[in-house]
């Protein structure tokens, strides 16, 4: 099977005195072409990962401290017409364009427009530590946001730990984590989900989503609901007509809703249910639980339900497995 399309360097295979050097080239074939500076110039250890799904190039980035500027002439001399949304994992900084200013840190991204000058400084919390940082990068064409609307973002904090913005963390940094859970057939998919992923998190920090395409708000509110389910799994009572009404929407259109991903709301439901299930039984953790506590966990109140669900599901039973993965 193959995986996504995924490329990963370290500086740590070079000799120290081009690492620096090696970075700075690196960071301007896989984003655009910028004036880096740091105090580690003489031993840059840094690493980094970029996923390509298409349209969208995600990349995950670690490396010491530093200021990032991009110039009028670095401008005209490579200008790849994207925006970026910017991440950090970990530290502090500030962001600044269209002489703009926001704070850099993990509980929200960065908007920039690459075709604008802007500049950035980086530092981790503690003078030992690699900053980590999470880019995203779109074309223009690729998002369905007027270039007046896009541009009101540009610097702005875009929060990423509530709503919207918490999905797209989510969705992203998984993405990059663990590529390898995805063959690459899963890519256009993929790429279309971060896509609207993006674009409907930039249009809810704007208050604008009803100037996105139907579709486009169509993938943002099934991510929701995929989230508010998940977060709902122990919930015994959980429902599609619970789910409808914690949307307020009527069921049918939360059936309609997922007419195109060859699933059921009910049927959503039941295999993450079973899938945490499976994923429990397994865990040496928790086998101080009994097979029906940790069905329980995930809302199976019937022992007998469960148990048939489990086989029609996996070919054995939870005892089975459970059994199996404390052989192994």
């Amino acid at each position: 099977m193959a995986i996504l399309a995924v490329a990963s360097v370290d500086t740590a295979w070079l000799p120290p005195a081009e690492r620096f050097d090696f970075w700075q080239d690196l960071v301007a074939r896989e984003s655009a072409a910028a004036r880096i500076s740091t105090a580690h110039a003489g031993d840059f250890a840094a690493s980094a990962r970029a996923v390509d799904l298409g349209v969208v190039r995600l990349g995950a980035w670690r490396y010491p401290s530093l200021e990032l500027a991009r110039t009028p002439r670095l401008i005209r001399s490579s200008d790849p017409e994207l925006y970026q949304l910017v991440l950090p994992l970990n530290g502090h900084g500030v962001v600044s364009q269209q002489r703009r200013s926001g704070r850099l840190g993990p509980s929200g991204f960065a908007f920039i427009d690459t075709v604008r000058p802007h500049g950035s400084r980086q530092v981790p919390d503690r003078a030992a530590d690699r900053l980590e940082t999470l880019t995203v990068l779109v074309p223009h064409r690729a998002l369905p946001l007027p270039p007046r609307r896009a541009a009101a973002l540009l610097a702005a904090k875009v929060p990423a730990d509530t709503g919207m913005g918490a999905l797209l963390a989510t969705f992203l940094r998984r993405l990059v984590a663990h590529p390898e859970q995805y063959d690459a057939s899963d890519a256009p998919r993929l790429d279309r989900i971060a896509l609207d992923l993006i674009a409907g998190t930039l249009a809810r920090h704007l208050e604008a989503e009803r100037e996105l395409p139907v579709e486009v708000r169509v993938t943002g509110l099934r991510a929701r609901v995929e989230a508010w389910i998940r977060e709902h799994l122990a919930d015994p009572g959980l429902t599609p007509t619970v789910v409808a009404e914690a949307h307020h929407i009527s069921l049918r259109a939360l059936h309609r809703l997922f007419d195109d991903t060859g699933t059921s709301v009910a049927a959503l439901i039941r295999t993450a249910r079973l899938d945490g299930c499976f994923r429990d039984l397994a865990d040496p953790g928790l086998r101080h639980l009994a097979v029906h506590q940790v069905a329980a966990r995930w809302g199976f109140r019937d022992r007998a339900h469960f148990s048939r669900a489990f086989r029609a599901a996996y070919g054995f039973s939870p005892r089975e497995h459970r059994a199996r993965s404390i052989r192994t």
